[in-house]
Formats: structure tokens, sequence, C-alpha cells
């Protein structure tokens, strides 16, 4: 039958050639629309597509919406809406030559709905193409009311039922192997496998001494009797392994020793492989539709089969704005140059796993781990000294500048890694060998199990030092940012190299975006300045001609709404001390005014220390101070303050200045302290300057000043909540009006009624 409708939309197009160029024939077939487009010059049908998903994927849309309770059309949702329908449509997934791809860029203001949005649309186009969709978001808040909320919500709305899961990395799941020997009930064999970090600094929560002070109890027997405990309840079906889904959470060190990791991990061949926590959780996302997941999972599991193939699904990034920061983390290297004890034990390790498994090593490994400790040491000591004296300190960052490694380094850095790479050739040639008698054995898999755990406990260590040990003696026209960390909060000196790109973008369109397929990135905060081009610059979209743009207005009236104050000081904000002591006294006398909510937010711990050291009395029984307590307990003291009529200030910095939601009279007014500047000290951030720089470039401009363009975003983003607020936005840095940058920036924000006040007077701007 298309064939046949085909032939008469082409015959019809013959008919009609002369001035019209072009046309859409259109037909429907088993449920299906297709069109056929046609030039109107040669009659020529060019493609024949379904073009009923989008508009499935709309009605899903639109369902959604009419069900929710007193839901308010949103103009700017529903643009939302149809721009990731039309986009996602026509992707091509699966084995295609030359695949057609598809990726949305949206900025949709606070209240637009966001979730509503995506979800609705690209969950109805999953359905109808038979494959799945990965909603990846950079905090948990958001994948808690993706799973608690939104997907529930839309799951009682659609018709064609689907399944949605949320997927953790390994290391939240508890193993099985490793729970059940340290707490008594496996085998002898491997029962000393596990053990705390010899080369960890100490922790208070577990330092012995401290501890048993504190409880009465030595650390090593509530160890086992957490160990115990959770065996028990494991066995008893009471827990399902999932460290989030214990009434308290364990000491990190306690849970570090009994945590799945894919080092320790010999996955079907493991004996207790059927009642894995990690792989039952893994079972269950092989069978949902829909995914949550977060982007340092979506990094980290690329090639790995831990998530659905990017290029056979849909996903969307919400909280887009993080890829960048997430992309130069993922890539980074560290190896420590200070607690090397793991050493040690490599050479034991590796001939105790051999001679059980009947193998021969043919390499000198005590000899290869002698050196390569000694190298490390090498290391160390020149660092050590180095350090000295160029700053006199040992709590420091020193960056290498361009680069480029002193001499001195370059000799023992080239040691460590031939001996790193040899070492790690045998671990690995190991592990291969145990996973294939494993699956050719299975009477030998747990066996194998337990000395393929033994090996995976140095594979972290081992890996890293070969991979940052390439990195800093990699030479590239752009440069790594190159760096030695120490630090003595321990007691002792913790020495550590480090290595990392410097350019996010690049990273992500080599080993996120040539995967990906059909994509929805989306944030309230991708624009700075007005534009979407430093976001698109640094996630790696920049010029790629299937990636498209939309900026979608909140449905707030900011200029009804909210107000933006803008504070004159006399001291010049770069000259900090004058200017934190004229900034704190505005600050306390505008608190005291706070009849409410307030949200105060501060560049730096310094910053917020002076503050705090300066408050009355008065003040002192108001003001909340982030870090004093968890941010739960915080956010809940301040919300019962409030609702009991009681003023309330909440004291916090970069991290409460995004993802808190504080409507109504939670947060009348938010008071911005300085200018959200990034740290200059940061190393990654100041070698990308200083290669700006070096290639005739303005990393002030073209850097410094659209990043601090989305966090001032973010950060009045907390005022205003809902589309009954009322709030208001204290700035105290000058700057944002009487600098081009600062204006700049000031363009990229909502349309706030603008204010100066000089000198106590406030007056529009």
């Amino acid at each position: 039958m298309i064939s046949e409708i085909v032939t008469a939309i082409d015959t019809i197009a013959a008919a009609i050639k002369s001035g019209v160029y072009e046309m859409l024939g259109q037909c429907t077939h088993g449920g299906a629309t297709y069109t056929r487009r046609i030039d109107g010059n040669s009659g020529v049908g060019v493609s024949l597509t379904e073009i009923d998903l989008s508009a499935r994927a709309l009605a899903a849309y639109d369902r959604v919406v009419a069900a929710s309770p007193g839901f308010r059309a949103r103009t700017g949702q529903r643009d939302m809406a149809e721009r990731i329908a039309t986009t996602l449509h026509n992707v091509d997934l699966g084995e295609h030559a030359q695949p057609d791809r598809a990726i949305a860029v949206i900025q949709a203001g606070t209240g637009v709905g966001k979730s509503a949005a995506y979800l609705s649309t690209s969950v109805t186009m999953a359905l109808a193409r038979k494959t799945r969709v990965v909603v990846s978001t950079a905090t948990v808040a958001l994948q808690e009311q993706l799973m608690t909320k939104d997907l529930p919500a839309l799951a009682a709305v659609l018709d064609e039922p689907f399944a949605y899961a949320l997927a953790k990395g390994r290391g939240r799941y508890v193993c099985k192997l490793k729970l059940e020997r340290l707490a008594g009930a496996g085998s002898d064999e491997g029962s000393d496998l596990f053990d705390v970090d010899d080369d960890a600094p100490p922790s208070a929560a577990v330092d012995g001494k401290k501890r048993k002070g504190q409880a009465g109890q030595d650390p090593e027997e509530r160890r086992l009797q957490l160990y115990g405990t959770l065996a028990d309840a494991l066995a008893a079906g009471q827990w399902d392994g999932d460290r989030d889904s214990l009434p308290e959470q364990p000491d990190p060190r306690d849970w570090s020793t009994i945590a799945a990791e894919r080092h320790t991990c010999t996955a079907r061949h493991c004996p207790l492989f059927r009642s894995c926590s990690y792989y039952n959780a893994r079972a269950q996302l092989a069978q949902a539709q829909v995914i949550v997941a977060n982007h340092d999972l979506v990094l980290a599991s690329l090639g790995m089969n831990a998530l659905p193939e990017l290029d056979k699904c849909l996903i969307v990034f919400d909280e887009g704005h993080h890829l960048p920061a997430v992309a130069l983390d993922q890539f980074s290297g560290a190896m420590d140059l200070s607690g090397l004890r793991w050493l040690d034990k490599l050479p034991k390790t590796l001939h105790d796993v051999a001679e059980k498994m009947g193998m021969t090593i043919a390499q000198d490994v005590p000899t290869l781990a002698q050196q390569l400790k000694g190298g490390l040491n090498d290391a160390g000591r020149i660092a050590l000294d180095l350090l000295r004296a160029v700053l006199g300190s040992f709590d420091t960052v020193y960056r290498f500048k361009d680069g480029q490694l002193p001499d001195a380094l370059v000799a023992p850095l080239t040691l460590i890694h031939g001996h790193a790479k040899g070492l790690s050739e045998v671990l690995e040639a190991l592990g291969a060998e145990l996973k294939a008698r494993a699956k050719e054995d299975p009477a030998q898999a747990a066996h194998c199990a337990v000395q393929y755990a033994k090996l995976g406990q140095l594979a972290p260590k081992l890996t890293s030092v070969v991979g940052t040990s390439a990195m800093l003696l990699a030479h590239e026209a752009q440069p790594m940012a190159k760096w030695l960390k120490s630090d003595t909060s321990s007691g002792l000196v913790a020495l550590s190299a480090h290595a990392c790109p410097i350019v996010p973008g690049d990273l992500l369109r080599h080993h996120l975006w040539n995967q990906v397929r059909g994509a929805v990135v989306t944030s309230a905060s991708l624009t700075s300045c007005g534009t979407f081009d430093y976001f698109l610059a640094e996630a790696g979209l920049d010029d790629l001609p299937h990636v498209s743009t939309l900026a979608v207005d909140s449905p707030f009236d900011y200029r009804t709404q909210g107000e933006l104050t803008v504070v004159e000081t006399a001291a010049d904000p770069r000259h900090v001390d004058l200017y934190t002591r004229e900034m704190i006294a505005a600050l306390l006398a505008d608190l005291h005014q706070v009849a409410h909510g307030a949200l105060v937010l501060f560049t730096s711990r310094v910053q917020m220390k002076a503050a705090v050291d300066a408050l009355d009395a008065a003040l002192l029984d108001v003001v909340l101070v982030q870090g004093q307590m968890s941010r739960s307990r915080l956010i809940g003291s301040h919300l019962a303050r409030v609702e009991s009529g009681q003023p309330s200030v909440i004291f916090g910095m970069q991290s409460f200045g995004e993802g808190l939601d504080l409507p109504g009279a939670l947060c009348e007014t938010v008071f911005i302290a300085k200018l959200p500047f990034a740290s200059p000290s940061d190393p990654v951030e100041e070698a990308r300057a200083e290669w700006l720089k070096r290639e005739g470039r303005d990393p002030f401009s073209e850097l410094v000043v659209p990043a601090t363009g989305i966090r001032l975003l973010q950060w009045t983003g907390r005022a205003i909540r809902t589309e009954t607020d009322q709030a208001r936005v204290v700035c105290y840095d000058k700057r944002l009006l009487s600098q081009s940058y600062g204006r700049r920036m000031l363009q990229g924000l909502p349309p706030y009624a603008v204010m100066r006040r000089v000198r106590g007077e406030t007056v529009p701007v």
C-alpha cells in the first residue's frame, strides 16, 4: 500500500512542478503517518519518514499538564516540549553508516517545569521507538524528585506502562563475598583480604584512641559488629545491600572495606553472583525503559556496558551546566607520592596468587616493585624540596608553569612509568587468567574470585600511577595542568602529583558526543551574558551542525516580583580587607531588617568567617552557618524558625548558591557578598589562562567573565521560586554596574527592577 501511495504522490508532484518549489504528501497506514517531501522543481520525492512521533510526544505532554492539579499554562514549557519532540523524532539509533544526530540545548528559566517537558516527550518517543531514555543529573536532590514525584506522575498518565530505575555506581552496593568473610560467614581462605587501607590518613571517626575513649569500644570490635549486623540483615532479606537504604550511614572507611568495586569483582564468575546486590540492581536497570543516573556515572561508564549504549538510546542531561566540570574531574589523574606501603605488599600478593593458581611470573616482580617505590620516593623528595624552596610551606598547591616539569623530576617519573607499567601488565595477565579459569571450570570459581579480589585491592593504585605518570610526562601543543599538592591535616605530610586536561569541550566531544545520537541538554543556567556561546564551547557542542539552542523564559514577572539592588561601597572589591570590612558592616545592618527568611552567599570561607565573627548577640540567634550542621538539619531548622514567625538567615557558599529551593517567606532576600569569581589559585583554571595568553587570547573576557555570569545567574535564582514570590537580591559588589564586564553579566540575569544604593539612599538605575 505504501508503494502505491508514493507513486500517487509522485504523480501529483509531476503535475504541479510549475511554480511550486516544495510540498508535503502525507498518508496514514498502520496507525502511523508518513510524509514524502517533494521538490517542486524536479517533482522528485526526497524522503519518506514517520512523522507521528513528535505529535504523539506532544500529545503525551498535553495529557501530563492536563492531569497536573492546579496547573497554569506555561508557554515556555510547551515551547520546550515541542523543541524536544521535533529534535528527537528523526535521529538514527543503532547501526547506521552515517546516522542522523540531533542535540537540543535548552535553557529553561526557574518555574518553567523542565522535567515535565522532557520526561513526557522523551519517554513517549522512546516507548514508540522501542528504546530507552537515560536521564542524567548532577545532584541527588533532582534524582530524588524524578524518582519519587515526576516519573510516578508520568506513569500514571501514559497509556503504555513503563519501568524506571535509579542507576548508582558499584561502590554504593556491598560486596557479599567481602562481607561474608569479614563477618566470619565465609571460608578461611582470604579472611585477611580486605584490610583497611594502610596508606589512608587517619580519620577521627575511626581513630582507635578517640573511638575507644568516646564509646568504650575498640574500633576493630565495632567494625566487626557492624559487618556481622549487615551480613545478618542481608541474609534475612531485611537489607538489599544498597548503602543508601541503611537507616544509619556507616563510616566511609568501614564501608570502603566491604564496598563492591570493579577491580575486585569477577562478575558472573563469582560464586555469589546470583545474589550480588550490585548485579541484582543492574538486572532491574536492564528491565527499565527509563534510567535515572548522574553525570559522573554516565562519563565513568562510557564503553563499560553499565548503562545503555548511548548510540542506541535517548539521553537527557538535566543540570547540564555541570558537564564540563565533571568531564575534567573524570579525565584527570592523581598519584600518591607519600603513602607507599602498598608496594611492600605487591610482590608477595602477585606471587601468592600465581603460586595458588600454579602459574609462573616471568618478570622480576620484587625488583620492579622496589625500583618503583624508589622512584616514587625520589620524586617525593624532589617535590618536597621544591615546595620548601619556592613556597616555604607544606600545605599548598604548586603548579608547574606551562605544564613543564623541572628536569630533576623527568628522570624519576620516566622510571616510575616504566616500572608501574611492567607491574600492571603482570597484574592484568594474572587477572585475565583467573577469569578464564573461573569461566572454564565453575568448580574453581570461588577460589578464583578470592584470588582476583587480592589483585583488585592493588590495581587502582597501580593504575593511577601508570596513568598519572604518563599524563605528567606528556608534551602537547595544548598543555595539561600539572601540579603538586601537599597537606598536613592528618599530622603527616601527604604529598600527591596531579595532571588534568584544560579544555573540557575537547574531552566531551571526543568521549561523549561522538557516541550520542539524540540528546537534550537543559538547565536554568546555560547562557552567560545573554548568549549560549560560553556553554557550547565548554561542553564541546560549538560548531556542531546537529546542535540547536533554545532559551525559554521563566513564567515569573521579575520586574514586579523582584528587585536587584547594587550597593556601592567606597572600597574597591579588589582591596580585600578594606572591602570585606565595609561589606560586612552594610550586610549586618541589612540583616537586622530581615523579617522572615534570607540567604547570604559568600565567595570564600575566610569571608564568611569574618562575617560570623562580626555578628552581634541579636544576630547570633538568627544566623545558621553552612558547615556547622548537616545541610538537611540546617534547612530543617531554618524552615522551623520561619514557620514559627522568627527571622532566620542562612550563611552559605557556592554549594548553597545552586539547587537550594526556599520559596516564599523562606527566602525573601538573597544577599551576595561579592561577585562569584572562581578562586584564582585553581591549578586547572590557572593553566588554561596561561595557555590562552600565550595564544594571544584574553582569558578574563573569554573564560572568567562568562563563568562568573553563570554562577551569578544561579545565585540570583535562589530569590524567586514561585509565581507568587516577592523577593529581592542585594549585591554589595559595585562592579556589577560600574564595570563593563559587570554590565555584561547583568545582561544575562532575569529582568529585575535594578536599583543602586549610594550612601544609604536607594535610587533606580
